[in-house]
């Protein structure tokens, strides 16, 4: 029986945990490995408006969207008030393992991109891993940001007791619709036309 050096044995197991090591962090021939950007981070949120958009006025007596802050999925901040300073916003409200919501996503995913420039779409999403999210959002192809609102005081706030919840807040921050349960694409682009996007 060949006896073993203990010492020996450490040397080793570090070499090899190094080894190991710097293979997960290469393309395995040298090469860094390329890591993908965070879903749903602070390069999904928006530029500037563009000049001249043409918006409807928030009704008179309309009751102000509660002007929180959150986290992105980036740990980046973001106040929703910011958002909507100069254009609507959209707060949909989801998680990777409400079945309706996933069923509505790949719609809602291309209504944000057909407004990108007139709407902000946000996510907030809570109760989620942030693994479970991260591959909710690249499935989705959810190009928007989205707010992970862990302890559920951000849908609180909006009065979301559970996803999906969608709501939507014109410029300057005025609070014009709710769906709670949420709304479908095609629904949701009606309100849009009729409630904030001039003709």
């Amino acid at each position: 029986m060949t006896r073993r050096h203990p010492a020996r044995l450490a040397v080793v197991a570090l070499a090899l945990a190094g080894v190991l090591a710097s293979a997960a962090c290469s393309g395995g021939d040298g090469t860094p490995a390329r890591t993908e950007p965070v879903a749903g981070g602070a390069a999904a949120l928006p530029g500037p408006a563009p000049a001249g958009l043409a918006l409807r006025p928030a009704p008179s007596g309309a009751p102000g969207a509660p002007a929180v802050t959150g986290a992105l999925t980036d740990g980046s901040r973001v106040a929703f008030a910011d958002l909507w300073a100069d254009r609507p916003v959209v707060l949909v409200f989801f998680t990777s393992w409400c079945n309706l919501c996933a069923q509505r996503q790949d719609a809602l995913s291309e209504l944000a991109r057909t407004h990108r420039d007139q709407v902000v779409f946000v996510g907030v999403a809570t109760g989620d891993q942030p693994r479970d999210l991260q591959r909710y959002l690249r499935e989705h192809r959810v190009e928007y940001p989205v707010v992970v609102d862990d302890d559920g005081t951000i849908s609180q706030s909006y009065a979301v007791r559970e996803p999906p919840g969608v709501v939507l807040v014109a410029k300057g921050g005025a609070l014009l619709r709710g769906w709670p349960g949420g709304v479908d694409a095609t629904a949701l682009a009606g309100r849009l036309r009729e409630l904030v996007l001039a003709p």
